[in-house]
């Protein structure tokens, strides 16, 4: 079954309301698929796949969803181009599966620990995250052309008298890898509230 809040045309802007959600979860500091960022992402990706296979052998079929990520810096400068990307700031994340309750996951935890060392899994967490109404779109192309469709919806919010609040998320659809970066698909997210 095709996600809603997942599925939208390129480029057009929407207001969403993202209900609460559980997440695996990490937070660290570093370029995207840098020294930190990596490893932090393989670990997400080792939990998510044995939540699946665990949940498959009780009964549950949910698959493993995307990617995700939220962004910050003290300085905003380190986004632009040329910007020090090992100060950016994140906290990547999958969707944890719905059957999955907080014993369950430190069990998972702690068996994949088990196989692979503690390492980075010590550092992932299972987050509820509750983001509510946003304004998002659908990117098409390479991360480094994101800038001018988030300056839209930034642009978008105060026109309908929306203040920014929460932090940038990005939802990558496509896998880097596989993918050529004209056809890469990312959500772009912006939680908003009425402004004042």
């Amino acid at each position: 079954m095709t996600d809603p809040l997942l599925t939208r045309k390129p480029g057009r802007i929407d207001r969403v309301t993202v209900p609460p959600m559980v997440f695996f979860a990490i937070e660290g500091q570093g370029a995207p698929g840098g020294a930190e960022h990596r490893p932090a992402v393989e670990a997400l990706y080792g939990l998510a796949y044995g939540a699946r296979f665990a949940g498959k052998a009780q009964g549950h079929d949910e698959k493993v969803g995307p990617l995700e990520g939220l962004w910050w810096s003290e300085d905003y400068a380190v986004f632009q181009p040329g910007g020090d990307r090992e100060a950016w700031r994140w906290r990547m994340m999958i969707r944890a599966p719905g059957w999955l309750g907080a014993e369950a996951f430190e069990d998972l935890r702690r068996a994949v620990m088990a196989k692979k060392g503690a390492g980075v899994f010590a550092r992932v967490t299972l987050w509820p995250f509750d983001e509510g109404l946003c304004l998002q779109a659908l990117h098409l192309g390479p991360y480094a052309e994101e800038g001018p469709l988030i300056a839209r919806i930034h642009d978008q919010a105060a026109a309908e008298g929306l203040a920014l609040t929460g932090l940038h998320h990005e939802i990558y659809l496509s896998d880097p890898r596989r993918v050529a970066p004209e056809k890469l698909k990312t959500i772009l997210r912006q939680p908003v509230r009425a402004g004042d």
